[in-house]
């Protein structure tokens, strides 16, 4: 990049550093020859250069500053919130608005007493938990460090999924603790269920409208721009495919990884990515956009008495009832949604009392397909009233089971197949039956990435990392072995695994032996919970050894879960709280703080579904 002087005088007022605009059509010619990257990398600059402060205008001697920014702040575990916000910033720019886009995680939580007007994106992450990097913010917001912020307008966009108890809670509270600090709202918050785009366009529209009446179109300002890192695309982000522009990749291999008698169906899979020219990150994951069994979409429209060839309309768009609930709506997982709307048409008395529970509710629903919902209360319902309740199609997100430093142009899933029994019929998960069963070698199925920057390895290959990762968890660290390997990483590596039985269940066996017998993987604890009498868990290993867990704690070492959100994370995260406080001989609140300053430090990342 060539040497520019930016020759920007300023005034001092209140201590803040205020920029004269007539001297902005310099920097604006000087900046429009540059690159995206480069126009990132300035602006990150200036925004280094004012701590975080946005950009301020003085538009007279005496008169009170009134900034001409519109910060977005963004709180993404897998990158949704992350994505919706880089699109509001662009159509905010688009009219004339000056945007300051970062990851909450790189936004200093003291300076939001500079913000005058602000957007929020937020996910919640596991059970009603903010993001990794939402968790600074969070907790400052509702300290008692917090100042008041009567000057600030805002509004916050949450996305969650309504199938869990604490939807949208990260949102909830940033909504709760701005308006409790005297802030005030430009729109009233938004909550979207995992089918979010529709709903975060018609928000973005809307809020950018509104901003543009607060802030006034400032042409002199709209091209100032700051992108934070955090914001910028990782490696592979600038692939031109999308989740909603994906890749046609071709199915290489599925293989069956557990034995004959196992009672489970857990499948390795090979994906081809030929020339798209696809990169990823050990850490993160695949979205793969499925399609429905053609036998189930049968047995709907059976049930429902209706015509597969009845026309629907989605989206604006025609599609035969078929069609519809082939590749459209989701019709293996139910939401709560659906089971209200059934209910009260069907007037079913046995769902009326369910839908007034909300936790037995969405107990059902994770239990029953829409195809049982039906059988349980016949009903007649037209096509497009059916249609209309359900919820979209989403890809499904597995983690990535291998580095590209050994697989190259391919990618690498562990899938555990979703069968079981709803009285006298069988069924299966929509996408893990799709990748597992229903898919052909040579098949096509529609991916693209997914990038996750909460679940990295460090960056300093020499640093120890402590792997949790039970069952089908095993595969972003199958991924992070393969890594350590080829970057020739000198760090100990640690892997708790666990399942029902060594003979059948043992996932990736001889890779791990193999990794044992080289020295890269320093040890490896096992616990398979029907292998004796009594069941013996990641956790109780942990427990066994939880001297040399803390003592590589406080060596440095990096600790990560992947599994089950609901009971295996819940009972590892316990016993790590335990360990710490037994051992590092702190009370309950310490161990706490000792646990979450690792989050905070990078030092002990989750992914859990």
């Amino acid at each position: 990049m060539g040497k520019v002087t930016f020759m920007l005088q300023g005034k001092k007022n209140l201590n803040q550093t205020v920029l004269d605009v007539s001297q902005l059509s310099s920097l604006r010619e000087a900046v429009a020859s540059y690159s995206p990257l480069q126009l990132a990398w300035a602006s990150g600059y200036l925004a280094a250069k004012s701590e975080d402060s946005p950009v301020a205008v003085l538009p007279t001697a005496g008169a009170p500053q009134v900034s001409s920014t519109l910060t977005i702040l963004f709180g993404s575990q897998t990158g949704n919130a992350k994505g919706v916000a880089q699109a509001l910033a662009e159509q905010a720019q688009a009219q004339g608005i000056s945007v300051d886009l970062k990851s909450m995680g790189e936004f200093k939580p003291k300076s939001i007493k500079n913000v005058s007007h602000l957007l929020i994106i937020a996910s919640t992450n596991g059970e009603g938990e903010p993001p990794d990097d939402a968790l600074a913010l969070h907790e400052f917001l509702s300290s008692k460090k917090a100042p008041k912020l009567e000057n600030l307008h805002y509004s916050v966009l949450a996305l969650g999924d309504t199938s869990y108890e604490f939807y949208c809670q990260t949102g909830k509270d940033f909504d709760e603790y701005l308006t409790k600090l005297g802030a005030k709202k430009i729109t009233e918050r938004v909550d979207c269920d995992v089918d979010y785009e529709s709903e975060s366009q018609i928000w973005s529209v809307n809020i950018v409208a509104k901003a543009k009446e607060l802030l006034g179109n400032n042409e002199t300002l709209a091209d100032v721009v700051n992108i934070s890192s955090a914001s910028m695309p990782t490696v592979g982000v600038m692939s031109s495919y999308t989740k909603q522009s994906p890749y046609l990749a071709q199915l290489s291999l599925s293989q069956k990884i557990t034995g004959r008698d196992s009672a489970k169906d857990v499948r390795h899979i090979e994906i081809d990515l030929a020339d798209s020219g696809l990169t990823y990150q050990v850490g993160d994951a695949l979205g793969v956009w499925f399609e429905n069994d053609i036998e189930l979409v049968a047995e709907i429209i059976v049930e429902l008495s209706l015509s597969a060839e009845d026309v629907v309309d989605v989206s604006g768009d025609s599609f035969s009832l078929t069609d519809a609930l082939t590749s459209k709506f989701d019709i293996t997982q139910t939401a709560v949604n659906f089971i209200q709307f059934w209910a009260e048409l069907s007037q079913e008395e046995t769902l009326l009392v369910l839908i007034q529970d909300k936790n037995k509710v969405r107990e059902f629903a994770a239990n029953h397909q829409v195809v049982d919902i039906i059988k349980a209360a016949p009903v007649k319902v037209s096509a497009q009233s059916f249609v209309d309740a359900l919820r979209k199609i989403t890809p499904r997100l597995y983690s990535i089971a291998s580095s590209q430093a050994e697989v190259e142009e391919e990618v690498h899933l562990t899938v555990g197949l979703v069968e079981y029994h709803a009285g006298e019929n069988s069924r299966a998960g929509g996408a893990s039956s799709f990748l597992g069963k229903r898919l052909v070698e040579g098949g096509e199925v529609k991916v693209y990435v997914e990038h996750n920057d909460n679940f990295r390895l460090p960056v300093d290959g020499n640093v120890p990392v402590i792997m949790i990762g039970p069952g089908t968890g095993v595969a972003p660290f199958r991924a992070f072995m393969q890594e350590r390997e080829a970057s020739g990483a000198t760090g100990d590596n640690w892997m708790f695994f666990g399942d029902q039985t060594f003979t059948q269940d043992f996932l990736y066996q001889v890779e791990w032996q193999a990794y044992l017998k080289s020295g890269l993987l320093t040890r490896m604890d096992v616990a398979f919970s029907r292998d004796q009498a009594e069941k013996i868990y990641v956790q109780d290993r942990l427990r066994e050894n939880a001297a040399q867990v803390y003592a590589w704690l406080e060596r440095g070492a990096h600790l990560y879960i992947c599994g089950d959100m609901s009971r295996m994370a819940k009972d590892v995260e316990a016993t790590l709280l335990d360990i710490v406080a037994e051992h590092g001989k702190l009370t309950n609140e310490k161990a706490q703080e000792y646990l979450k300053d690792l989050r905070s430090a990078k030092r002990f990342q989750k992914d859990v579904y």
